[in-house]
């Protein structure tokens, strides 16, 4: 029997999966649980699809004692807190032992890696060193938005989990081998100020923000006449050459549309609102405007 304890789409498609392949006898339990810092953590859809299917669920928040269910093993999925149960297997969303830590979807989108993938590995003590298990990977083109990403990596949690249970369920061990720690990087946690801009920084690397951070998530902030603005859309513009390059400012107008100075290259703002009042900035009211 597996105990889950899991959230978002990556959990919710890896139930529907489990159905979908005729484990559900190897559920014993599922835990879920909530983010409200994005706009959809598919809370609601994981509970829904436990019930029409008589799954033993309840969230995180409700007291349940764990040891009075039969789990041989459990896993954790998106999961965001402590676990100490033993045989705990981690799902991560990188290529361990690259960025271990936080959000390291989102810091592989903006930094460009050519392929993402997922690792699953026996917890440990410290986060993301235990030993690996499974690991599948993709390559991927930019541009690409996180909506996107997600689903291309919920298929790779997918396989891997249907690796796993299978393993389970007919008796195969488990085979795990230790981290290579020269490889090792880390990946840090985001707050709200990591969704503002660095107009300092490249146009391309600002465009990848800029599709990193959108939905699911709050969007891509900066400053414009001291109000929040997220950003949704933005394309590459060809650079010119600037006389002491002041990043943020804006340089043209194309299409009625602000093109901004990034400390490499140039950036066309096409989708953009007010974070308080969900308004469009569109039309601008003046040219001479500073993107903070």
């Amino acid at each position: 029997m597996i105990g889950l304890f899991l959230m978002s789409e990556k959990g919710f498609n890896v139930v529907e999966s489990l159905i979908a392949n005729k484990k559900l006898n190897l559920i014993d339990f599922i835990c879920i649980g909530t983010d409200n810092k994005v706009k959809n953590d598919f809370s609601n859809q994981i509970k829904e699809l436990c019930a029409a299917n008589d799954i033993v669920h309840f969230f995180r928040n409700e007291e349940k004692d764990i040891t009075t269910f039969k789990s041989h093993y459990y896993i954790a999925i998106s999961w965001k807190w402590m676990l100490d149960l033993p045989n705990l297997i981690v799902i991560h969303d990188s290529l361990l032992p690259k960025y271990r830590g936080f959000a390291p979807l989102v810091n592989m989108l903006i930094n460009g890696e050519k392929k993402i993938g997922v690792s699953s590995i026996f917890a440990s003590e410290k986060y993301d060193m235990g030993e690996l298990i499974f690991q599948e990977d993709v390559e991927i083109q930019y541009p690409i938005k996180i909506n996107e990403a997600i689903s291309i990596i919920s298929k790779l949690y997918v396989s891997v989990v249907l690796k796993l249970t299978t393993a389970i369920e007919t008796g195969i061990p488990l085979i795990s081998y230790k981290q290579n720690e020269s490889e090792a990087t880390y990946s840090l946690w985001l707050d709200d100020e990591d969704y503002f801009i660095n107009w300092n920084l490249s146009s391309d690397k600002i465009i990848r923000k800029i599709d990193a951070c959108g939905f699911p998530f709050t969007g891509a902030k900066c400053l414009l006449d001291n109000e929040i603005v997220i950003i949704e859309n933005a394309l590459l513009v060809e650079d010119v050459v600037i006389e002491n390059r002041q990043p943020g400012k804006v340089i043209f107008i194309e299409d009625s549309l602000p093109v901004i100075v990034c400390g490499e290259g140039l950036i066309k703002i096409s989708d953009a609102f007010y974070e308080d009042t969900k308004k469009s900035i569109f039309p601008l009211t003046k040219f001479k405007l500073r993107f903070k």
